[in-house]
């Protein structure tokens, strides 16, 4: 029977969640231990500790808090597994995990451990993507939006963003292989989901050694919001300004400092180098 250690951020609901989930775990004989985070740097150091004991790990929170914990448990052997409890829930959405506690449960009982690919950002892990651009912009509005929740804090966010954003010129290399390109945004995905449920490379897989490298091009405003919308169903990669481009390493570089976001942070601007980290992270999905 696995010995679980949830490291929990109790700031995003992380308890709520995962109170009915650690009853049934404990009910079929599983050990599971809580710790809370005070803040993502204290997040990783707990993971580090759980694996140490040779415990699963549990990241308890959102997209910020599994991409913490997944990175500190990268290339260690450690087997990770994600309970959804935040505003995006984006990279637990890619694994297909469900949001109930019964059904969770039985994959953190059951499930046989799988390799993840991981993505480092400027030597940085990173598992779900990298995202430099209006979007950057957006997420950060989201993250500061106060009574806002879900995606359509990332709707109004992206809105805020338009308002002031203006195309940057990037040059956009892939492994060695030079693009240049006038943009809103670059995204280096490992997976498919950002922004609470947008769908910007429907393509992209956790487990074949690439990143797909979406590449939304300067259009008209009004062509913009069209592209937003299709964002939801994937749809958006179809537009003749949208290419999508394939690699192991790529380095974002643009004409002025552009903010970019990782896993739901916003914290750096470019330039940012990306690159693959194949079977990285074990993982329970």
């Amino acid at each position: 029977m696995r010995s679980f250690t949830a490291v929990v951020n109790p700031s995003a609901g992380g308890t709520a969640s995962l109170l009915p989930l650690a009853r049934l775990l404990r009910e079929a004989g599983a050990q599971v231990e809580t710790v809370y985070s005070r803040d993502l740097a204290h997040a990783g150091e707990l993971a580090g500790a759980a694996a140490a004991k040779g415990d699963v790990v549990l990241a308890v929170g959102g997209d910020g808090m599994a991409g913490c914990v997944g990175g500190a448990l990268a290339g260690t052997g450690a087997v990770f597994g994600i309970v959804p409890a935040g505003r995006g829930n984006d990279f637990a959405r890619q694994l297909g995990l469900p949001a109930g506690p019964g059904a969770l449960a039985k994959i953190l009982l059951e499930a046989e451990p799988r390799p993840i690919d991981v993505i480092e950002a400027n030597g940085v892990p990173v598992l779900g993507s990298v995202y430099a651009g209006i979007d950057a912009v957006a997420n950060h509005n989201a993250n500061h939006a106060r009574l806002l929740r879900g995606s359509i804090s990332y709707q109004v966010g992206a809105l805020k963003a338009i308002t002031t954003w203006r195309p940057a010129a990037y040059r956009i290399t892939v492994d060695g292989t030079l693009h240049e390109r006038l943009a809103y945004t670059v995204v280096a995905a490992n997976s498919g989901f950002y922004g609470s449920g947008l769908h910007v490379a429907p393509d992209a897989r956790v487990d074949d050694g690439l990143l797909d490298i979406v590449i939304v091009g300067h259009a008209p405003r009004l062509a913009f919001f069209k592209i937003m919308r299709e964002l939801a169903d994937g749809s958006h990669v179809h537009r003749p300004q949208v290419e999508v481009l394939r690699g192991r390493e790529v380095l974002i570089e643009t004409d002025r400092p552009v903010p970019y976001g990782t896993d739901g942070e916003v914290d750096h601007t470019t330039p940012v180098t990306v690159r693959v980290l194949p079977a990285a992270l074990t993982t329970l999905y």
